[in-house]
């Protein structure tokens, strides 16, 4: 079968040559008008102008119209394996109430917990089937999926269990990431039990299942601790996990135990201070904002201007889960996190695609090169400045995972 040639595209965006840490300009980045890409076996072989790759020695897949190529969206942090709705909680907080107020009407973290528990593997898996479906059809392909609902080995398991399902029944690839240390289990009465627990019984079938190769742990006050999480992340470390860190969202220190593990992204980073950027933009720890949390909680967004001007790098994630986050749309969120931290566009586009894939240490997706994978979005305009000026309201108009269209917006 010969390569296939697709294209041309009024602008190609290969996000490519640009750096993986600081600030970036528009003048940056590099864009080729009426581009192709070849391609084979669901990978790149050949991208430029689409005249010049013109040959006998290929198919040529035709697109019509104006249209802005880049690589598909890299979502580096979702919650979207849960059951139930919280709806109530966040009329509550628009209300006034404080989060002890609605964590004793039944609602926060718990109240998902509860339901999650509730639910079979074959429902969670459905779940997370629909959400990455709507997720695609906005352009992510690859889409970061944690546990944490659970809180118990048994729970915890049926999670990842239903997210290994789930990504045999998509075209997104699903990365999973075991969060059982997202907040101190009810029916646990010492948590450092608990976590002793998840390491000497769940962390070893995680390997021998190959359900994550991630561990996350939520640093906060009303989680974990500094101190509690540490042997926690030692014993993970030891066992070949990637560490990443739900860090300095109401309160500092989640970012400290992020550098001194050397984890692969802190996420969240709304109450991070002057040192704490500095701590992050020092680092190879990727600083990771949640705009989607800031917009569902009403609080103030990721310091995401200074960690880039400090020399950090930053991916955005949609943080998408029922409670603090449901919207889950990751082109919305950016865009509207660029208006307020008053980010360039290729900053913005950067912090959804190589930026996003190298917080999940994938070298092969956010960039369309040779040897990558053909993962990429196509949308209905000659204008890249369009994506983010209509802050998520113009959709792609087709979607391609590894060589393949996978998703055509009417």
């Amino acid at each position: 079968m010969k390569p296939l040639l697709i294209g041309p595209f009024s602008q190609l965006l290969p996000m490519t040559g640009l750096p993986l840490k600081g600030a970036l300009k528009d003048e940056q980045l590099p864009i080729i008008e009426n581009g192709g890409i070849v391609v084979s076996e669901g990978k790149i072989v050949a991208i430029g102008i689409f005249g010049d790759l013109k040959s006998n020695e290929v198919d040529i897949h035709q697109i019509e119209g104006k249209t802005v190529c880049l690589p598909g969206f890299v979502d580096s942090h979702t919650h979207i394996c849960f059951a139930g709705n919280r709806a109530r909680d966040y009329a509550f907080r628009n209300a006034g109430k404080s989060y002890l107020e609605i964590a004793k009407a039944g609602g926060g973290i718990w109240d998902t917990v509860t339901q999650t528990r509730k639910a079979t593997q074959e429902e969670l898996v459905a779940g997370i089937v629909s959400r990455s479906k709507t997720h695609l059809r906005n352009g992510l392909t690859t889409i970061e999926v944690k546990s944490g609902y659970g809180l118990s080995v048994d729970e915890e398991l049926k999670m990842l269990r239903a997210i290994k399902l789930a990504n045999e029944k998509v075209a997104a690839t699903l990365v999973p990431t075991c969060l059982a240390a997202h907040m101190k289990p009810k029916d646990w009465n010492h948590q450092t039990e608990y976590l002793e627990e998840i390491n000497t019984t769940l962390f070893p079938i995680l390997k021998s299942e190959n359900l994550a190769h991630r561990i996350d742990a939520f640093v906060e006050e009303s989680a974990f601790s500094p101190a509690e999480i540490q042997p926690y992340f030692q014993k993970a470390k030891a066992m070949g996990f990637d560490i990443t860190v739900h860090a300095d969202q109401f309160t500092t220190g989640g970012s400290q135990v992020a550098v001194d593990f050397g984890a692969v992204s802190a996420d969240h980073l709304e109450a991070s201070t002057e040192k704490e950027i500095q701590l992050l933009a020092k680092s190879e720890t990727i600083a990771t904002a949640l705009p989607g949390a800031s917009l569902g909680l009403g609080c103030a967004y990721t310091p995401a201007r200074r960690i880039l001007d400090a020399g950090g790098a930053l991916s955005i994630a949609s943080d998408h889960n029922p409670g603090s986050a449901p919207m889950g749309d990751l082109l919305t969120q950016s865009s509207i996190l660029g208006a307020f931290e008053k980010l360039s566009n290729t900053e913005v586009l950067a912090g959804i695609t190589f930026r996003a894939a190298a917080a999940l240490r994938l070298s092969d997706r956010g960039k369309l090169e040779t040897g990558t994978w053909a993962d990429f979005v196509i949308f209905p305009t000659d204008n890249y400045q369009d994506i983010t000026y209509y802050q998520g309201q113009m959709k792609p108009s087709e979607v391609w995972k590894k060589g393949e269209p996978i998703h055509q917006n009417d």
